[in-house]
């Protein structure tokens, strides 16, 4: 197979991009010595679908020294780094991939890495794993397993379980400790501002914004938000964490009620219609949205062109929309992941422990091939160990328990 890509004269510029995440990702060096060392993917095949920027080329080169053939594609085409893609394709790596890439073209990425054969996958959203379980089911017994990225994805992952067509062991590394509380929280709170500050240029001290969304990722935008100096509104479905929204100093308003005072607008719920007619209607003049779920579908822009006059592109990836009565509203990165689609998604740091548990996880699904066909936890054992290897990286210590710390902590008796 031959790869799809814009340039692999960009591939110098890819390089220096990937090793400068390399440079902030102890943790994955580790891995990649070990790998090395041990080849736990050798003659396998391995298809990689996530977003395509410098820190996901380095995790595609470590599972690669682990003797793996690897081929990657996108899961988002506005997040595909072109430069970063030839390195990969220069480093012996294939690839179907290309910024900006129409749906049409983008699927059919997709099913090139399919036909690729792979024994094991990282997928971001579930595209692939649809696709396999669907349109492509003659390429699934090849399938040892694979691990999926996203909230979204396991979404997705749970639907085949419960209706029974799951037929492959899927990792759900989303639900990881080590991906959550760090990827999700810290990781999505910096690099979503950064999108949007680098996007706009406009402060956000002062402003209202508006976070669609209290899960973890949720949980990050608002915070940042808030040490941005912005006034912060959550809206929420689930009670729960509306309430918990509001034990954490933030208003809780509907998205109806948040729209007419909202300035910045950020959706994270994985759900479609989070920003729809009914809200546009109402929305502050001069509003901005922008989204960090997976999806080009939580701000509807089927609502958008309904309501608008006119759209236009006023600065790179800032569309306005104006509407019929003299109001404007601007969507951000096609209303695509504004992390990714508008900046470099999140830091180094961050990706190396959600991309040191891609990988050990997939080194279990390599080291345990008859598992049954179900969704699982990341188990423990690696979570902890990414854990334990981030704070070794950092030159941190902890305490241990002691023995009779141990006794009593196993006991009933007082």
């Amino acid at each position: 197979m031959k790869s799809m890509i814009k340039d692999i004269n960009l591939a110098p510029a890819g390089h220096n991009k990937i090793n400068w995440a390399k440079a902030h990702m102890p943790v994955m060096n580790l891995l990649e010595k070990e790998f090395t060392a041990k080849q736990p993917f050798k003659g396998l095949r391995v298809v990689i679908c996530l977003h395509l920027e410098a820190k996901t080329a380095y995790m595609a080169q470590v599972i690669k020294s682990g003797g793996a053939d690897v081929c990657v594609c996108a899961s988002n085409p506005l997040s595909t780094q072109d430069d970063v893609v030839a390195a990969l394709v220069d480093s012996g790596i294939l690839a179907f991939a290309v910024h900006g890439a129409s749906d049409e073209l983008y699927h059919e990425h997709l099913e090139n890495a399919i036909k690729f054969k792979p024994n094991l996958l990282i997928d971001d959203g579930g595209d692939v794993t649809a696709l396999l379980h669907s349109k492509f089911k003659e390429y699934l017994p090849e399938l040892i397993g694979g691990n999926e990225e996203t909230t979204t994805g396991i979404v997705r992952l749970k639907a085949l379980e419960a209706n029974k067509v799951l037929e492959k062991p899927m990792i759900a590394v989303n639900d990881a400790y080590c991906k959550y509380l760090f990827d999700n929280r810290y990781g999505t709170g910096q690099s979503v501002w950064d999108g949007i500050n680098r996007t706009t240029n406009l402060v956000i001290a002062g402003k209202t914004a508006v976070v669609a969304g209290y899960g973890w990722c949720g949980k990050g935008v608002a915070m940042r938000a808030k040490g941005l100096g912005a006034k912060v509104v959550v809206t929420e479905i689930d009670p729960i964490k509306a309430a918990e929204a509001w034990m954490d100093g933030f208003e809780v308003k509907t998205m109806t009620e948040a729209a007419k005072v909202g300035d910045v607008f950020v959706t994270v719920t994985g759900n479609k219609n989070v920003i729809d007619k009914e809200h546009l209607e109402v929305i502050k003049d001069g509003a901005i949205l922008s989204n960090a779920g997976h999806f080009d579908i939580e701000v509807s822009k089927p609502a958008l062109d309904e309501l608008s006059t006119s759209k236009k592109t006023v600065r790179n990836n800032i569309e306005e929309y104006a509407f019929k009565d003299g109001r404007k509203v601007y969507l951000l990165g096609e209303g695509r992941l504004v992390n990714l689609a508008c900046g470099d998604g999140h830091p180094a740091e961050i990706m190396d422990m959600t991309f040191a548990l891609q990988s050990l996880s997939l080194e279990y699904l390599a080291e345990n091939r008859s598992l049954p066909a179900k969704v699982y936890n990341v188990p423990e054992e690696i979570d902890r160990r990414v854990a334990e290897l981030m704070l070794d990286s950092l030159g941190l210590k902890i305490d241990k328990l002691t023995a009779e710390q141990e006794e009593y902590l196993s006991s009933w008796q007082l």
